[in-house]
């Protein structure tokens, strides 16, 4: 029967991409990495009651991952591999805006801010795994979640010290403001 070979054989060229046990681990690992990683950020994220938890930073990292993985297993050259990685940063920056949200009198608050730095920051992973920057893509969680979950606990201890940060009242002056007409209060 030649067309079951035929079959076959077109089966085996389309799986193709991973043609020998080296290719295979390496895929394997860097996709596997990146969604380690992303799951890691976001757990901490969904521990903290964000949106944006588990899954939705595990397929940034693997979309991010896969989206520079591709271009260089088929040979991609390094000024090409530059707006790829252009186009992803500019795709997840679409991503990460939809995560901020403005609110309150005059929609002077802000919320969604370090989610969204945390999705970029995410997509940085995923993409340092892609290329196979492993030990980069290892320390940049580690680094990225002591930020997340360190630093708030060392502002708050700062804050016992220091008090806590109060936002200026609506009639105060702006010191950074230079003085327009001799009306004007005087800087402090």
């Amino acid at each position: 029967m030649a067309w079951v070979d035929t079959v076959l054989d077109t089966v085996a060229a389309e799986f193709s991409d991973a043609g020998d046990v080296a290719q295979f681990t390496r895929v394997v690992l860097r996709l596997t990495l990146a969604a380690v990683l992303g799951f890691a950020l976001g757990f901490e994220r969904e521990q903290q009651g964000k949106a944006a938890g588990v899954r939705t930073h595990m397929l940034v990292a693997i979309g991010s991952a896969m989206f520079v993985l591709i271009p260089q297993q088929t040979g991609i050259v390094p000024a090409d591999m530059s707006r790829v990685i252009q186009g992803l940063v500019a795709g997840v920056g679409f991503l990460c805006a939809g995560t901020i949200l403005k609110h309150g009198k005059d929609e002077q608050q802000v919320q969604g801010l370090t989610t969204a730095a945390g999705l970029w920051m995410t997509a940085a992973i995923g993409m340092a795994c892609g290329l196979g920057r492993e030990t980069t893509a290892i320390l940049s969680t580690l680094l990225a979640l002591a930020v997340l979950s360190l630093v708030p606990r060392v502002v708050s201890v700062l804050e016992r010290f220091t008090g806590p940060r109060t936002a200026p009242p609506e009639n105060a002056v702006d010191s950074h403001r230079i003085p327009a007409s001799p009306d004007d209060p005087p800087l402090r």
